[in-house]
């Protein structure tokens, strides 16, 4: 018994080393993870081009919001950083945001809030992670909610239909 005990205390000690207590994937890694496989060539540009960031910025600002991508008008950019509207659901209005998008990443920003603190870009803790990936004509966007659930969107945006 005098064995056994020294040897059990031992052998448990050694699991503790072990990486039983993998971290918890963060939502962008299981987005990733769900995402379906295409027989299309994929491509996340770390820095897209100014056609692709369009195309990047319509899908993912109509996936975000529920629009449809004829909704979602690009009125211009900034940079890097494009400016986009589309009407409001409930009264008729125009919604209006910026967005950006890199490195596989969409980002958006809602303008002309009533409340100045709600006017800042969506990639703080608690918000959805955005991603995007390019298949040919088509944008696959990946949103991973907060609660843990993603949703998914395909949306032909072929660079011919684009606002100039």
């Amino acid at each position: 018994m005098r064995v056994w005990l020294p040897l059990m205390a031992a052998v448990s000690l050694s699991a503790c080393g072990q990486s039983g207590d993998t971290a918890e994937p963060t939502p962008v890694e299981k987005a990733a993870a769900e995402a379906p496989v295409s027989d299309a060539v994929a491509e996340t540009p770390a820095v897209p081009t100014a056609v692709d960031l369009r195309r990047v910025c319509q899908a993912g600002l109509a996936a975000i919001h529920g629009q449809t991508l004829d909704a979602i008008q690009i009125t211009g950019a900034e940079g890097e950083v494009l400016n986009a509207q589309w009407r409001a659901p409930v009264d008729g209005g125009w919604m209006k945001a910026q967005c950006r998008a890199g490195d596989g990443l969409v980002v958006w920003k809602p303008l002309e809030l009533p409340d100045p603190t709600q006017v800042r870009w969506m990639n703080e803790a608690g918000d959805p992670v955005v991603t995007y990936t390019i298949r040919g004509e088509e944008i696959e966007i990946v949103q991973a909610l907060p609660d843990g659930t993603t949703q998914q969107a395909m949306m032909a945006v072929r660079p011919e239909e684009e606002v100039s």
